[in-house]
């Protein structure tokens, strides 16, 4: 059975970035009829915070991806104990002792003669007394992985064919000096225990995947199928590392972007279809083929999703935006009529209340001078109320019989003096609402 995970760590709150990752890995699970994991990354116990486990839950279940089951890495302590014992007696595990300063001035010696600057495994040379002085003055070392220096090679989902030699990547540390466990290795046991066939993952993972496959392999586990996405850019090319704290989809939430429209967009961004509205989760997954991604950076624009999201909104029924219309204080009564005529000139549901207060309490009359007497007129014209869909057409049918007046020159300044704007909703089914106007008439 096909099963993938999304493995987020609670260290602050989902951006779009981590989006695109659980996007995909939730999309392969559900097409195949799969399972879909969520594993919260916590063995980091300075900066894992709770709050974020709950925040992560949330924006997921706000876009819509369910997983199936829940699982903690701090749960799971003991069986990557057990993985590190396993690596040590086949002499695959050692410690290191380095100070960080140490190691920078090793790394710029390799690359002043011109070699990749990796670890030179100083480490195994220690003796045990060696060993003993060098806690005695520093604490525990870290523990790393001894890499066997030959080609790793994988066939990527999206990259293609991958080969790596080992020998220019430094043996990983998977235990810190303090014992905590790191994410390479904890992320190798999780999946292979877990029975994970398939990874999605930014390419800047390329070669921790690399080291994680002679892990595994050690381990005697089973390799699962491995996908690079792209990284996003900004709009113009941009890092958006740098931006990513204002793009957390609690943000976007906030904003106003309807989940459908930041789903369409992330399910179809880098690859070689084009961006199209869906309309549910279904046509997502049955759109979606990891095969159609490319390699290049993703440019990603925040204010693509909004005329997404105004073309969804305009889909909905009243059913399915009913509490909003209410917050934006439209009576129930009308509620029917006024969404038939906001829809269409939203961008994102907090515009509802500014067409309600229009509705509400009309609008500062915008009269050219050479339209006053024009528009006393036309008001004297203004049929009895109550005021329905045929209101309009007769009103000004009966203006024009009157003025003389016809095209942009009828309709334009009778529009500007009921709601104070050159543009917006067909009249015909503004001006049934427009309370001022209703109590004229």
């Amino acid at each position: 059975m096909t099963t993938t995970r999304f493995a987020p760590s609670p260290t602050g709150y989902i951006h779009v970035g981590n989006l695109r990752t659980a996007l995909m890995n939730y999309l392969i699970a559900r097409k195949a009829s799969g399972t879909f994991i969520l594993r919260i990354d916590d063995t980091d116990p300075e900066r894992s915070k709770e709050e974020y486990v709950d925040a992560i839950k949330q924006d997921l279940e706000w876009l819509g991806l369910h997983w199936d089951r829940v699982e903690r890495q701090s749960d799971r302590l003991d069986r990557y104990a057990e993985a590190a014992d396993k690596l040590r007696e086949m002499g695959r595990f050692y410690e290191a002792f380095e100070t960080p300063t140490e190691l920078d001035l090793k790394r710029k010696k390799q690359l002043n003669m011109g070699k990749p600057p990796v670890y030179d495994r100083a480490a195994l040379n220690l003796s045990a007394a060696e060993k003993e002085a060098l806690r005695a003055e520093r604490g525990n070392g870290v523990w790393r992985f001894k890499l066997d220096h030959e080609r790793i090679e994988w066939n990527d989902g999206i990259l293609g064919g991958i080969s790596i030699d080992a020998a220019s990547v430094s043996d990983p540390v998977l235990i810190r000096g303090d014992g905590q466990v790191l994410y390479t290795i904890a992320s190798v046991v999780d999946d292979t225990e877990m029975g994970v066939t398939d990874v999605v993952r930014g390419s800047d993972h390329v070669t921790n995947t690399a080291t994680q496959i002679q892990i595994i392999q050690a381990l005697g586990g089973d390799c699962p199928r491995f996908a690079h996405h792209s990284l996003l850019t900004g709009p113009q090319g941009e890092a958006l590392s740098k931006r990513l704290g204002t793009l957390a989809l609690r943000d976007l939430r906030e904003q106003g972007v309807q989940p459908m429209a930041l789903l369409s967009l992330m399910a179809r961004l880098g690859s070689s279809d084009p961006v199209e509205l869906r309309s549910d989760m279904a046509e997502l997954i049955d759109g979606f083929d990891i095969g159609r991604f490319g390699a290049a950076p993703t440019k990603f624009d925040v204010q693509d999703l909004f005329p997404l999201t105004a073309k969804h909104l305009q889909s909905l029924p009243l059913a399915d935006v009913a509490d909003a219309v209410a917050d934006a204080g439209v009576p129930a009564e009308l509620a029917e009529s006024f969404w038939a005529m906001a829809r269409e000139n939203i961008t994102t549901l907090a515009d509802l209340k500014g067409w309600w207060d229009l509705c509400r309490d009309g609008a500062e009359p915008l009269i050219a001078d050479e339209d006053q007497a024009f528009i006393a007129e036309a008001v004297a014209l203004l049929p009895e109320g109550p005021f329905d869909g045929e209101t309009w057409g007769a009103w000004t049918k009966a203006v024009k019989e009157a003025t003389g007046r016809k095209g942009k020159g009828l309709f334009m300044p009778l529009r500007k003096a009921l709601t104070g704007m050159e543009r917006g909703p067909e009249m015909a089914t503004l001006l049934p609402l427009l309370q001022v106007i209703r109590a004229r008439g």
